[in-house]
């Protein structure tokens, strides 16, 4: 895809492709998959430095465009960067 205008709110931050990590998935005690999954993947504006093989948590919706200062037309957003998980599947 190639821009011919940029859209202000958007300088700084870089488009990243990602896997949704599902509830079922984490419930299982499932690690993250490498790489593109099975799954439909999700185009994400990234603002704080996601990396490759990261696990991110992010936004959608309405709710992605919250963080600008103006209306602007994104549909989701990274808003956090996870170090570790710590989880006790109920059993």
């Amino acid at each position: 895809v190639t821009l011919s205008q940029m859209i202000p709110a958007f300088e700084g931050g870089r488009w990243l492709v990602v896997n949704p990590y599902t509830r079922d998935r984490f419930q299982n005690g499932d690690t993250p998959p490498e790489g593109l999954s099975d799954e439909p993947s999700l185009v994400v504006f990234d603002a704080l430095g996601g990396d490759v093989g990261q696990t991110i948590g992010f936004i959608e919706g309405r709710e992605a465009s919250t963080p600008f200062p103006k209306p602007t037309p994104v549909d989701a957003i990274n808003a956090a960067l996870v170090d570790t998980v710590y989880h006790a599947p109920k059993k």
